[in-house]
């Protein structure tokens, strides 16, 4: 975040590579959209309006697919292209782009402010992409073309105590969340929406799914369709208390970037 003429901005950059975050074989023009949601995403859950994107762009493959692409995620989701890097280059793509926004509601909301006795939430159905992923057609547009929560952030900006994105699995974020917060999040694995109940586990832990996590007060109504599916609690020796049971370790808990 940076404080500018009496503004806060909200800065962040998320990079896609071929072979981890998109097939070769992947419409360039889907790519393009989901590298621009990507980053819309994180805006969302600091309830940011984007004000614009800078590209990092290796020319040299399907190059007017990618930009039609582009073009059509930046024009359906309000935001101007203002610059960046293009340059010439083979082989497997690596692209990035910076989002910038400006802050709806200050404090801007961060995974460290969830309070004990908050209730916590997340929007939409999670594994959609999962099953994207593994060819069911029905869930492909939720793989390809995810459509960041940019309206349900900004509603619920100054009202929740912590929120984050839901991008690497929602128990591993739900676990980075109570690490930065100190205490420990009570999951009930039923609550959570999925879209494949015979999956829901692994629906909790494949993530891209790109809704938002977030922790709200007892007393407060939110103000946007989500599924209540816990409770903070003091810290105790496990982060996460899933069904009764702790989660003491992130591993396999989601995806891991490392």
């Amino acid at each position: 975040m940076l404080e500018v003429g009496g503004e806060t901005l909200v800065l962040t950059h998320d990079t896609m590579a071929e072979g981890t975050h998109f097939r070769p074989d992947a419409d360039a023009r889907d790519v393009a959209w989901k590298l621009v949601a990507s980053n819309l995403s994180d805006l969302a859950a600091k309830g940011a309006d984007p004000v614009g994107a800078l590209l990092s762009y290796p020319i040299g493959g399907e190059d007017s697919e990618f930009v039609g692409g582009l073009w059509a995620a930046l024009d359906a989701m309000d935001v101007r292209l203002l610059g960046g890097d293009t340059f010439a280059a083979s082989g497997p793509r690596t692209l990035g782009i910076t989002a910038i926004g400006r802050a709806t509601h200050t404090p801007v909301p961060s995974r460290a402010g969830a309070q004990i006795g908050d209730r916590v939430y997340v929007t939409g159905t999670l594994g959609r992409a999962m099953l994207g992923f593994e060819g069911d057609e029905a869930h492909l547009e939720a793989l390809n073309r995810p459509s960041p929560r940019l309206d349900e952030g900004r509603a619920l900006a100054p009202l929740v105590t912590a929120m984050m994105d839901v991008s690497d699995g929602l128990l591993l974020d739900a676990f980075r969340l109570a690490g930065a917060s100190e205490v420990t999040l009570s999951i009930d694995s039923t609550a959570v929406p999925v879209a494949s109940v015979e999956r829901r586990d692994d629906a909790l832990r494949w993530g891209d799914d790109y809704e938002l996590l977030f922790t709200l007060p007892a007393d407060a109504k939110c103000p946007v369709p989500a599924a209540r599916i816990g409770v903070v609690e003091q810290r105790g020796f496990a982060p996460i208390m899933l069904d009764g049971h702790p989660l003491v370790n992130e591993q396999g808990l989601g995806y891991q970037h490392l």
